[in-house]
């Protein structure tokens, strides 16, 4: 299965595990809760989909690598405690209670939160020492006498043996208890992520060029050479930073992460062509609508991997304007529920109760980011929109104070009245960036139109604008009549193209 497979049945059975009846007991008792065991390729993602599902339902995440626990870390420490039982006196052995699930009691103490996921890491490398007690773990989750609490579902991943030497194949009766999902590499799951995470364009058009150059195994006379998702992905980080301090992109760096000759060769020099793409078609111009007669007659002219190489380029720089856009409106969405509070609140309250109401959602929401922080279940996207709904609290709530060091008194209504304009001024911005983004967009498919003509270019920009979230969104809520014209179109062509096929294939 995809990777994106695996988290959706991921995600599924975690609620389904968490879900109780009407007496608060679990639906599937703690015995019958399977472990779930991602078994996948290296550097596929099998982690990152992990911190996708925690967020998603807000619920706490614990990762540790097994590779490096030994029998007293996993178990605790061994100690001597006195017992005494009619009158004869023993010692016993006891023991600590496990790092791991320490960790767990340390999480919910930190964040609040109470349920969440167990996630064990390369599961199948443990030690020799250790691997005895993984059966009783597995089944009853438990490490030593510790018990991992209630409301936590226990998540393993780990390689197959012929990517890792470590590997110890698990028996039938440890694999009888686990829920088995095999990952296998999947460029398309992988670019819907790459293009949420702005993962370098360069990156992005290579592989949509070259898509078996995603993942890559294969055994040479210098030894094994590799290529995987987490390659490409910690490559692009790299190059967005060597872009930025005007280092040169070579061969030595892209080798660096990913270890095969042909594949860094093709992609430096890919990488080189993509540079020059950028300059001579002078992309933000076309965006703005003053795209040149020349960048016309070159997208014209140009190969299907130049047109696939400029488009994607220009769809990124879209995407961006589009997802920064809708973060925005999101942001301000959200920030209304707790402005609505304080404008009741303001109605028979003076200022100064206005600015502690302020600064009490202000702390009420930096409090929640820091118990998702420490759960690690914030993703960067609720990261950035608690922030600024944060600070603008924050803002306002000096604005109120400033009011109140005046010469007199306010009431609250005036004070929200001050609130009401700095929100006012928000909206607006987000209104005056939403018509700079159609219009771009709009002069996206113009160049389209006008460049590459009746070639697939125009399919390629609507299909991106349809599956992507971000700019679905923009779309529905905004609207784009060169979208709707196209999709239109592009309905009508297919359909003429499906009778065509009907008909030839009733003739004789």
């Amino acid at each position: 299965m995809t990777i994106q497979q695996a988290k959706d049945y991921i995600k599924n059975d975690v609620n389904l595990y968490l879900k109780k009846d009407e007496y608060g007991e679990y639906r599937i008792p703690i015995v019958r809760q399977r472990p779930i065991f991602l078994l996948g390729a290296p550097g596929i993602g099998k982690t990152a989909i992990m911190e996708q599902v925690a967020a998603e339902l807000s619920i706490a995440l614990v990762s540790y690598s097994m590779t490096h626990h030994t029998r007293q870390s996993a178990l605790g420490l061994p100690f001597i405690r006195h017992e005494e039982y009619e009158g004869m006196e023993y010692d016993v052995s006891e023991y600590t209670m496990s790092e791991i699930i320490a960790s767990i009691y340390e999480v919910m103490r930190d964040s609040g939160i109470k349920e969440g996921i167990l996630f064990l890491d390369e599961i199948n490398c443990v030690s020799e020492t250790l691997s005895p007690s993984m059966l009783q773990f597995l089944q009853y989750k438990v490490f030593g006498r510790h018990r991992v609490p209630d409301g936590w579902v226990i998540v393993t991943a780990g390689n197959p043996p012929e990517y890792n030497k470590s590997v110890r194949e698990f028996d039938v009766v440890t694999m009888d208890r686990l829920k088995v999902l095999e990952v296998e590499p999947d460029y398309d799951t992988w670019k819907k992520y790459a293009r949420e995470r702005q993962i370098h364009n360069a990156v992005l058009n290579f592989l949509e060029i070259k898509k078996d150059y995603f993942y890559h195994m294969e055994m040479t006379v210098k030894g094994r050479s590799y290529v995987t998702a987490r390659g490409w992905e910690d490559l692009a980080a790299i190059i967005d930073l060597y872009e930025e301090e005007g280092l040169k992109v070579d061969e030595t760096l892209v080798g660096q992460y990913i270890i095969n000759d042909k594949i860094v060769k093709e992609f430096t020099a890919y990488y080189d062509l993509y540079k020059k793409y950028k300059e001579n078609y002078q992309l933000d111009e076309i965006l703005n609508g003053n795209a040149t007669e020349e960048a016309k007659l070159r997208g014209s002219r140009a190969t299907f991997d130049e047109r696939l190489s400029v488009l994607g380029m220009l769809m990124d720089m879209i995407q961006s304007e589009i997802k920064e856009t809708m973060l925005d409106s999101d942001y301000l969405m959200e920030l209304m529920v707790p402005l609505k509070a304080v404008k009741k609140a303001a109605a028979s309250n003076d200022a100064e109760e206005v600015a502690k109401l302020l600064k009490k959602q202000e702390s009420g929401r930096r409090t929640l980011m820091e118990n998702l922080a420490r759960a690690n279940s914030l993703s960067v996207v609720d990261k950035r929109k608690h922030r600024a709904i944060a600070n603008f609290l924050k803002k306002s709530a000096e604005h109120v104070d400033a009011m109140e060091s005046a010469e007199h008194a306010h009431t609250g209504e005036e004070a929200f009245e001050t609130v009401k304009i700095m929100f006012d001024k928000e909206v607006e911005n987000m209104q005056k960036q939403t018509e700079k983004v159609k219009k771009r967009l709009n002069n996206l498919f113009a160049y389209v139109k006008a460049a590459f003509q009746e070639g697939n270019e125009m399919l390629l920009l609507v299909t991106e604008l349809t599956v992507n979230d971000y700019s679905s969104r923009f779309i529905s809520q905004f609207g784009c009549e060169d979208y709707q014209r196209a999709s239109k179109e592009l309905m009508l062509t297919e359909r003429q193209n499906n009778i065509q096929a009907e008909i030839n294939e009733l003739k004789l």
